[in-house]
Formats: structure tokens, sequence, C-alpha cells
């Protein structure tokens, strides 16, 4: 059993490994659109598959997103970090220009359009990325 769990964990580093390094190697720190959304009934079935289809289609049709992550909160183990969130977007892009411009792009207000009757509460930080010596 013991052995099992271990050849379990093993796995799930490896896999993780690879997962990492292909987000770093897409990863672009240049700025950083991170976006925590709460849905208004995070417990509907229905409400989290019309909000992921939706997401989705958006993610596969930005012209200027370039790292595309969606994801949900574990459960918290420590007082400090908050797992109160539905979901968590992390888009990066090449610039700010690119930012703004896909604020105003077709497949991002479509998405907005047909989730925001979705979530009670979204929340948005963005950042630059440092610049390395």
């Amino acid at each position: 059993m013991k052995r099992i769990f271990i050849l379990s964990l093993v796995a799930i580093f490896l896999l993780n490994c690879k997962n990492e390094s292909q987000l770093n190697a897409d990863f672009n720190p240049a700025f950083v659109h991170s976006v925590y959304i709460w849905l208004k009934d995070p417990g509907s079935a229905e409400d989290r598959a019309a909000f992921e289809l939706s997401m989705q289609t958006f993610m596969n049709n930005s012209l200027y997103a370039k790292t595309k992550f969606l994801g949900t909160p574990p459960k918290a183990t420590r007082e400090i970090v908050d797992d109160s969130y539905t979901y968590n977007l992390i888009v990066t892009f090449t610039s700010a220009e690119d930012q703004d411009k896909y604020q105003k792009e077709e497949a991002h207000l479509r998405f907005i359009e047909e989730s925001e009757h979705l979530w009670e509460k979204v929340l948005i930080y963005d950042a630059i990325g440092l610049e390395e010596d």
C-alpha cells in the first residue's frame, strides 16, 4: 500500500514537471492578467458547464492572449490561502498594448456577454514582469 502511494506521488510529480516545463515554455511575463471569478451558484453543474464552454470558446479564439490557464482552487490548507473563488483565469500578453486590444476583441466581449449573468464577483490583478539583469 505504501509503495503504491509513493509510486503515485512520483507519477504526479513527473506529470507536473512536464506540464510546468510546457507552461514555462509558453509563459510570457511581459504582461500577466490574473482573473478571479466567483459564480453566483457555484454548486450548479449547469452554470459551471455553461461558463466553462464559453470560457473555452473564448480561449480558443483570442487573438492576443498567449498563455491561457483556467483553474479551480484546491482546498486551502493554510489560513493565508484564499480558496473562496470558483475559477481562476491567467492570461499573458506580449505587451500592455496587446492586453488593451484583448479587452476590445470580439472573443473577449462575447465571453463577457455570454457569462456575466453567471458571476457575482470578479477581481482582476494585472502585473508586468521584472526585467532580468
